[in-house]
């Protein structure tokens, strides 16, 4: 039988770079290699790429931060794109979730593992998610949206009217609509990079100017006490939820170190709450898959209010972490469906 020519591309020009590398080389050591034939293709911080240059075997799982060595230029990317059999982008972030690759291996007519073009772009886009999530009937934090570019903030109400303010106009009526403590995000962006909590209208303001430096548009929350929980949902029509994982975060909130540096951050899958909640989630994580149209995976993170135990979306990963510790294949892993089996299920709904 012939192996099919499997491409996992990863790296990338996001600030998730790192990540990536630590994803893609433990879905390496983690396929059937008598099945594919494994193709790794890295992509570095300035959108060079490049193939591995030795035998796939010898690639060891990285943590975050080292580098894939024995690589080389690729001359023809396109070309060697067109000899694949099927692509795995493990692109976290810009340029990999964000429909950008998606589209150009939609134009090479190539299959690949994961959401489409409008689902990858819509979810990566917190700004645009939410619009879908209101029309979708899905509970979610107040918010405010705002563009900011070289000092030129303009506030975007619910109907798209976009209205041009100072920084103190900004933080006066998100204080008004939302309270404080908030959050600020970078409407594109993952891994929780350049998100602060803002507890008074001077760090508002000193976190719009940091989010500010990751992208133009940003998304301003109201806070929301309670469980953070995921889930993880697989198919492309029929599609299926796990149980539901919450996280323990080491800090004040899940930022980057607490995801991937800091031992003290935990998981418990499944997470401790009643039949009737974890049932209510799997289908609002369903329905918000489909929401979006989304295709192949995604993970979907919610929150569970401390005081009233409504469900609350967060957001949705349609490219999550595939690191050792990661929650995607850890819930699956408890569903049943082991780690390499499931990059099995991956590629055949790439097809």
């Amino acid at each position: 039988m012939n192996k099919i020519k499997l491409g996992v591309i990863f790296g990338g020009m996001s600030t998730e770079h790192d990540v990536s590398i630590v994803s893609a080389t433990s879905i390496i050591k983690n396929l059937n290699k008598e099945k594919y034939e494994v193709l790794p293709i890295y992509i570095d911080n300035e959108g060079k790429w490049y193939r591995y240059a030795k035998n796939v075997e010898e690639i060891e799982v990285l943590k975050v931060g080292e580098k894939l060595n024995n690589i080389e230029p690729i001359e023809n990317v396109l070309q060697y794109l067109r000899n694949l059999d099927v692509a795995f982008p493990v692109l976290h972030g810009l340029y990999g979730e964000d429909g950008t690759i998606q589209g150009l291996f939609e134009l090479l007519k190539l299959k690949y593992v994961g959401c489409r073009v409008l689902g990858s772009s819509v979810c990566m886009d917190k700004a645009y998610a939410k619009v879908i999530f209101d029309k979708a009937e899905i509970s979610q934090a107040k918010y405010m949206y705002i563009k900011a570019k070289n000092n030129d903030y303009r506030y975007i109400d619910n109907n798209f009217n976009e209205q041009k303010l100072t920084l103190d106009e900004i933080s006066k009526k998100a204080k008004e609509k939302l309270g404080f403590p908030v959050f600020v995000k970078p409407s594109n962006s993952g891994s929780s990079v350049g998100i602060k909590k803002a507890n008074n209208e001077e760090e508002l303001k000193q976190a719009i100017v940091y989010a500010a430096k990751f992208d133009t548009k940003i998304v301003i929350e109201e806070e929301i006490i309670g469980r953070e929980v995921e889930c993880a949902v697989l198919g492309n029509e029929d599609v299926e939820a796990t149980c539901v994982g919450e996280i323990l975060p080491a800090e004040e909130f899940y930022t980057f170190d607490a995801k991937y540096n800091n031992a003290q951050s935990r998981v418990i899958i499944p997470a401790k709450i009643s039949y009737e909640k974890q049932e209510e989630i799997k289908k609002l994580a369903i329905k918000a898959f489909k929401a979006v149209d989304g295709k192949g995976l995604s993970r979907v993170d919610f929150f569970i209010k401390k005081d009233t135990e409504e469900v609350v979306i967060n957001e949705i990963n349609t490219l999550p972490g595939f690191t050792q510790i990661s929650m995607y294949p850890k819930l699956w892993e408890n569903s049943g469906l082991k780690y390499s089996e499931l990059l099995d299920k991956l590629i055949e709904l790439a097809y």
